[in-house]
């Protein structure tokens, strides 16, 4: 049995493999060294070479790294790498909890030291020559050194919170697992902007002005209590700007880049606001939180009925059944039904877009939304022609173009 696990996990990742480069074909398919006729108007011609030009430096580092990737797992699961790795691990430690942690410890370390060179090339050459990117080598070094603390302190804790109730609840450890990731992620979803944004970026209350009161002024007429209302310093590492919403209740707050507010006028940013007001109004929040924690309970209770197999361990070269290897292989099986759900959850999110422009359009106007919207991707150097598969598969948000031509039905 465990032979034809090893298989089907083999045949998984080349499926997936090959499908991502396919769509990688087929998006630049529609690459074109002329201005298409329904781009003009947003692009100009020089722009739009330069967008192609990132567009194809950026895939050819995803080409590389992704394929480096695949030949090194592949290579790993093959030669019975997970097996290795578990019996190095049980020379130092028999403790399911201490063990899972090593186990684990180890791959993210090994795994975050590959892929950091490729992040420097993409960070400090493509995001540079084409002037994104902001970041300092002190600041690059020092969000490293707190992404691997923030990664020991809440991936390890967890790790081993999910251990723990494996070992005393068995196969109902999903139910303890469950509950409390449904507790967690909705305390993250409260405090996620006031306790780990900090720890990167400044934010500071929108000062007084005109752009506070136009706000302020749209909030109220569109039944929205608004108090806190901050802008995040994102040019201290990219030109790159956005916006987003984040906490529920009291707790709630829209964030606003530095870099957006340089780039837009008051009536543009009112209008990315009020699609954001819109999101809240809708109930998106709510229900990507309800969607969540029914997929992730499905999930953990799919993973509490075989994680005590021993065929998923030793299918990846185990001499024993573990907690950790069982998850390696677990995750590995189940990725097809995550990319189905990831799927469907698109198809949610863009018609939830489409929603939160419709409010914004009709509690606001129009115009101002497509100007920023227009603004924000030829800034950013977005590809607006994917191809459909593309878009059908990967994007939660709709392409630029239909966002324009669902917009214009509202004026």
């Amino acid at each position: 049995m465990e032979q034809i696990l090893f298989y089907v996990i083999v045949a998984i990742i080349m499926i997936d493999f090959f499908f991502d480069r396919i769509i990688d074909y087929l998006n630049a398919s529609r690459w074109s060294n002329q201005l298409p006729e329904e781009l003009k108007g947003i692009y100009d011609e020089e722009k739009y070479r330069k967008s192609q030009d990132y567009q194809k430096e950026n895939m050819r580092i995803g080409l590389l790294t992704s394929s480096l990737s695949f030949i090194i797992i592949v290579s790993f699961i093959s030669l019975g790498g997970f097996g290795w790795l578990d019996s190095f691990v049980r020379q130092y430690t028999q403790h399911p909890v201490l063990m899972a942690l090593l186990f684990f410890g180890i791959i993210g370390f090994v795994s975050d030291i590959f892929s950091t060179p490729f992040d420097i090339y993409d960070t400090f050459v493509i995001e540079e020559k084409y002037g994104f990117n902001k970041t300092t080598p002190k600041i690059y070094i020092t969000d490293k050194i707190k992404g691997w603390f923030l990664a020991a302190i809440l991936g390890g804790g967890l790790l081993a919170l999910f251990v723990w109730f494996y070992e005393i609840a068995g196969e109902l450890f999903w139910l303890y697992a469950w509950l409390f990731l449904t507790a967690f992620s909705i305390f993250m979803s409260m405090f996620y902007s006031s306790l780990i944004v900090p720890l990167f970026n400044k934010q500071t209350p929108l000062e007084d002005g005109e752009l506070r009161n136009a706000i302020e002024q749209f909030s109220k007429k569109a039944g929205f209590k608004l108090d806190n209302i901050f802008v995040i310093d994102g040019s201290k590492r990219s030109t790159k700007a956005n916006a987003y919403f984040s906490g529920l209740g009291a707790k709630k707050r829209i964030v606003l880049y530095d870099t957006l507010i340089n780039e837009h006028s008051t009536e543009e940013l009112v209008a990315v606001l009020a699609h954001e007001i819109g999101h809240y109004k809708k109930k998106h929040i709510v229900k990507g939180m309800i969607i969540s924690t029914i997929t992730s309970g499905a999930m953990l209770y799919l993973l509490g009925l075989f994680i005590n197999r021993p065929e998923l361990s030793m299918a990846l070269g185990a001499e024993q059944s573990s907690f950790h290897i069982g998850i390696i292989a677990f995750g590995l099986l189940y990725s097809p039904i995550s990319t189905l759900l990831g799927i469907m959850s698109n198809i949610l999110s863009r018609k939830h877009e489409y929603q939160a422009d419709e409010f914004a359009a009709k509690n606001y106007s129009p115009d101002p939304l497509q100007s920023a919207l227009k603004k924000l991707s030829v800034n950013n150097l977005s590809n607006l022609r994917p191809h459909p598969l593309n878009v059908f598969i990967n994007y939660s948000h709709p392409p630029l173009l239909q966002r324009l031509e669902h917009l214009q039905r509202f004026k």
